[in-house]
């Protein structure tokens, strides 16, 4: 049977979807298993502080609400109880001045970005309005969320070279300012698969851009303030008539049971309750109840205080020890500024490099990865084939052997390449800036002894 344009718009095999095909169909016996590497999952890593902290609360709700909540349908806002104490929460928290209204729970932030996406973009009264995507790479999910053809923009920002090895994006805001029948403006912050954030001040513009569009600016916090913060953030969360934030438990280590809310304007919160008064009834309503605890008892900030951040930070150390240390000597490359995060975002700068090529060889060395143009829509920015992403969730024995085979396929890809020797200056640049080769002679177990 044949689907509508909209129904294969919203059924299409994008590149991450092939990715996580190509793990499902790998041979996964307890034999070959062992062999596989898997750096390309955004699953947050596996906390112990964070398990035992979900697992106390959901007993707490299993035996004060369990009845109530799992065996009645509830309303599509939210369980009263989570409502009430996300609105405490972030009036405590930031000052806002909300209640109710400003609030409503979502099953997960994707389908929260979908309601809002199906609210303010497509075919209207006033035309055809579309989703731009204003500061590219962004997290690929976003490109599946138009339900038309044709309904997604974006953006590519500009790389910026920071110190010899480093680089930060920056939101090209005149491109920005220069785009057309825009319903709705998205973006991650801080951002998969980079861990950079916004400025302030490209916040305030790209808010002031969505005003003068008269359409949405959404801001999915899922990595930032104030919880899980994985990639630290120096401002808090901003209020204003045209934004919509996206909060969720996921990388507090709730991913499994999609709870996500969004926190506005009423004018912009009360449509999606309708959305999902007509989809989803709700969210699952027991899981509410623990993630209110969470708020009400301020354990999140705890636990985001005490292990989350730390696990975090010392991860990014762990990735930076080992990249240094195996990395070809010569190979123009650089790693996306931070200082924490759940993914490493590497650049190569090489005519040779290609993300897929990489892709593959490392398939063929038991490693998955996730190719840097999934992140970045089509276009011929040679920028876009030129990257990819390291998830920092798996252990560090697996991070240590995975960069290993990683830098071994580099330097096959490239062997018949004029790298350039340590310590030349007619080096390949990134962004225009020479690249100097530092190496590092430290093993994993002293990277270890440095993170604890």
């Amino acid at each position: 049977m044949r689907t509508s344009d909209r129904g294969w718009q919203l059924t299409r095999l994008t590149g991450i979807r092939t990715i996580m095909n190509d793990i499902a169909s790998v041979d996964l016996t307890a034999g070959a298993a062992d062999a596989w590497i898997n750096l390309s999952p955004g699953n947050p890593s596996h906390i112990e502080e964070a398990v035992r902290m979900w697992r106390e609360l959901t007993a707490e709700a299993l035996d004060d609400g369990f009845v109530g909540a799992s065996t009645r349908y509830g309303p599509s806002r939210g369980t009263g109880a989570l409502v009430q104490a996300v609105a405490g929460y972030f009036a405590d928290a930031y000052g806002w001045d909300i209640g109710p209204g400003n609030v409503v729970v979502g099953p997960g932030s994707q389908l929260l970005a979908f309601a809002a996406t199906t609210l303010y973009t497509g075919q209207g009264a006033g035309g055809f309005r579309r989703l731009a995507l204003p500061r590219l790479p962004d997290y690929a999910g976003y490109q599946g969320l138009a339900q038309d053809h044709g309904g997604v923009v974006g953006v590519d920002a500009i790389l910026e070279p920071k110190g010899e090895r480093d680089f930060e994006y920056r939101v090209d805001l005149a491109a920005v300012g220069r785009l057309e029948d825009v319903g709705m403006f998205l973006l991650s912050n801080p951002a998969n698969p980079t861990g950079g954030c916004v400025t302030g001040f490209e916040l305030g513009e790209l808010a002031a851009t969505a005003a003068r569009h008269d359409a949405v600016l959404v801001v999915d916090n899922a990595y930032g303030r104030p919880f899980p913060n994985i990639a630290p953030v120096p401002y808090p969360p901003l209020w204003h008539p045209h934004v919509l934030n996206l909060f969720t438990f996921s990388k507090a280590g709730l991913p499994g049971e999609r709870i996500a809310f969004a926190v506005g304007p009423e004018h912009l919160v009360e449509p999606i309750v309708g959305f999902l008064a007509n989809t989803a009834l709700h969210a699952p309503q027991l899981m509410q109840h623990a993630a209110a605890r969470a708020l009400a008892t301020r354990r999140i900030d705890e636990l985001v205080t005490t292990a989350i951040m730390p696990h975090y930070r010392a991860k990014r150390l762990v990735i930076d020890k080992l990249l240094a240390e195996a990395m070809p000597g010569g190979l123009a490359w650089r790693r996306h500024a931070g200082t924490s995060g759940m993914f490493s975002w590497l650049a190569v700068d090489e005519d040779w490099f290609d993300d897929l090529a990489l892709y593959e060889a490392l398939k063929e060395r038991g490693v998955f990865i996730v190719p840097g143009r999934h992140f970045f829509l089509p276009s011929d920015n040679p920028r876009r084939t030129r990257c990819f992403r390291l998830s920092l969730s798996a252990g560090e024995s697996d991070l240590g052997e995975g960069v290993g085979r990683m830098a071994a396929a580099l330097r096959e890809l490239g062997s018949h390449q004029p790298f350039v020797q340590r310590g030349d200056h007619g080096g390949r640049a990134v962004g225009g800036v020479q690249l100097q080769e530092h190496g590092a002679d430290k093993t994993l177990d002293s990277v270890r002894g440095d993170v604890q």
